[in-house]
């Protein structure tokens, strides 16, 4: 039999044919309807009933002072967010409405939304106000809804600001201690599992993807009550002096810790809005100068460890000038012949210039940078300045005779405080801490104790009988030195003949050595006063005196000390307001 090649039904081949075509055909189209024609309806379909991975965000630690006051904190707070695409198609009168709730005008609206229409996802209003957040909720439109996050709060304003520094928008540090330790304070985010219905609420968390870990608390050395005294008067002192500007640090000399630390001008972390960016630089650590008389001390400390001179060494000062190349030095008045411990009380440049002369210059570097000069203090505070410490073989014998008096060469106030420490504390140099401590620290030694206990005995005549009775404090014997530098114009690089830096540093109580404190009035108007023993150090005697009272130190001087005065009132209110 032969075999038909002819197909026997043209019609059901055809028929199968045009079928599945057909249903190629209506595939395409149902295609073609979801993911173009009616994308935005399976779209919200599918958000309706969306599981998700987010961010499980933490908050930041917050900082303390000593005594577990909180000197930053993360509160809660809501922004108002979009998707731009779904609010450009809501009701016209939600849109309006909306505008009118972040007070913008709707053509402002409309072009940020369309200049972002491809993002899913745009702040409106980042860490908006309650008030503004309540309205956004009532209104309910589409593609518009809020986020929970954290906003950094300091309630201590200015007063903590050049220590504490801030924040930004996105809670990472920017400055200060906030930015030295934002590892520590901000955490680590996880992540997690959620439904979310068509708002994006969050309906149910699923499960954890990856553990959260909240920031860490750090307690700081800063005692709030110092930082509040110290505040007022820089503040107080500026303002009545007419003075561009003021710091003042405290250090623990047995610890190192900073137990004060202000500047001024200051300025308002919780408002920064039009602030002036030159009030933010912490200068106690960022501004170097020249010190002064105040480096007289570490002159003094080098002619001793030398073994050629001793406290006892007579030194002639006549007649009252002194000359050095082309450059001739001067003292207030002609002190004759005198010793060491007057040269500290009566301040005189020519004896310091002629200590200094009388040394190698290799041997008077040294001890100079074993005491720090010309090095930060390794506290790990962000912008800290070495300071300026020329190399020995630089120095001309006028540099030298400058030197010893306090020119030519910067330190900044933080690393003046932890200079003298070094007096107060046995001639140890322990590390600066902004850290509250209880470790003690071996330290290092950088003369001997000897030499350290003559150069404090020194110091107490600065203030009993010398250039600081200023800084005198009722019931306490004083350690201290005073400053005035006049400031360097860097335009003609001369210095100028009418603007000064007052600086005084002190060191209390005298028997057992607690505190050193640094204070610096810079520009103070000459005609109200320029002299370190008159500007600076009473800000000193103010400021110390209310911290060995709130501090509870016994005093060590009681036949100085006045019984009937049992309180220091005004301090008391303050700090009840504070």
């Amino acid at each position: 039999m032969k075999r038909k090649n002819k197909i026997e039904s043209p019609f059901r081949y055809w028929f199968i044919i045009s079928l599945f075509i057909f249903i190629t055909f209506v595939l395409f189209a149902r295609a073609v309807y979801i993911q173009v024609i009616n994308a935005d309806f399976y779209k919200e379909q599918g958000d309706m009933r969306s599981v998700r991975l987010i961010i499980d965000s933490v908050h930041r630690g917050s900082i303390m002072d000593r005594n577990g006051e909180e000197l930053a904190i993360s509160t809660p707070v809501e922004s108002i967010c979009a998707e731009p695409r779904k609010v450009l198609k809501a009701e016209k009168s939600d849109f309006i409405a909306l505008a009118k709730t972040l007070d913008i005008s709707e053509q402002k609206l409309y072009s940020r939304l369309s200049k972002n229409i491809k993002r899913n996802f745009l702040y409106l209003d980042r860490h908006a106000r309650m008030d503004r957040v309540k309205k956004i909720k009532e209104l309910s439109i589409k593609g518009v809804y809020t986020q929970s996050e954290y906003k950094r709060y300091y309630p201590s304003a200015e007063i903590t600001a050049h220590i504490i520094g801030f924040t930004n928008i996105d809670d990472m540090g920017q400055e200060g201690i906030e930015l030295a330790y934002d590892k520590i304070l901000k955490g680590n985010s996880g992540k997690k599992r959620v439904l979310k219905d068509r708002k994006r609420r969050t309906v149910r968390d699923i499960e954890s993807v990856t553990p959260s870990r909240p920031g860490t608390d750090i307690y700081l050395s800063i005692d709030k009550r110092i930082q509040y005294l110290a505040h007022r008067e820089i503040s107080t002192a500026v303002k009545k002096y007419g003075a561009k500007a003021g710091s003042l640090v405290m250090l623990d000399v047995k610890t190192g810790e900073v137990i004060a630390m202000v500047g001024q001008p200051s300025f308002n972390p919780n408002n920064r809005r039009g602030m002036d960016i030159s009030t933010i630089r912490n200068r106690n650590v960022t501004d170097s100068y020249e010190p002064g008389s105040t480096m007289k001390v570490f002159t003094i400390a080098a002619g001793l460890e030398s073994e050629i001179f001793t406290p006892l060494t007579i030194i002639d000062t006549s007649p009252g000038t002194f000359r050095v190349g082309d450059k001739s030095i001067k003292d207030h008045r002609n002190y004759g012949s005198i010793d060491l411990t007057t040269i500290i009380t009566k301040s005189s440049n020519i004896g310091a210039s002629k200590i200094a002369l009388a040394l190698k210059p290799k041997y008077f570097y040294d001890v100079l940078t074993r005491f720090g000069f010309g090095q930060t203090t390794s506290s790990g505070y962000p912008g800290e300045q070495a300071g300026v410490l020329r190399f020995y073989d630089k120095w001309s014998e006028q540099d030298i005779a400058a030197l010893s008096f306090g020119y030519g060469i910067q330190i900044t106030p933080l690393k003046l405080a932890q200079a003298y420490s070094v007096i107060a504390n046995d001639g140890i140099k322990l590390p600066v801490s902004f850290i509250k401590t209880d470790k003690s620290y071996k330290g290092e030694r950088v003369i001997s104790e000897n030499i350290a206990r003559q150069i404090r005995t020194m110091l107490e005549n600065v203030v009993s009988s010398g250039t600081a009775k200023k800084a005198a404090i009722e019931g306490y014997r004083v350690l201290g030195k005073t400053g005035t530098t006049l400031k360097y114009n860097f335009e003609d690089g001369e210095y100028h003949d009418d603007r000064y830096r007052s600086l005084f540093v002190g060191i209390v109580p005298a028997v057992n050595p607690r505190f050193v404190t640094v204070v610096v009035v810079d520009e103070p108007e000459k005609s109200l006063g320029y002299y370190g023993g008159d500007v600076a150090a009473p800000i000193f005697s103010r400021v110390m005196e209310g911290a060995l009272r709130i501090l509870d130190v016994p005093p060590d001087n009681l036949n100085g000390f006045n019984n009937s005065i049992i309180a220091n009132v005004e301090i008391e209110q303050g700090l009840e307001e504070y």
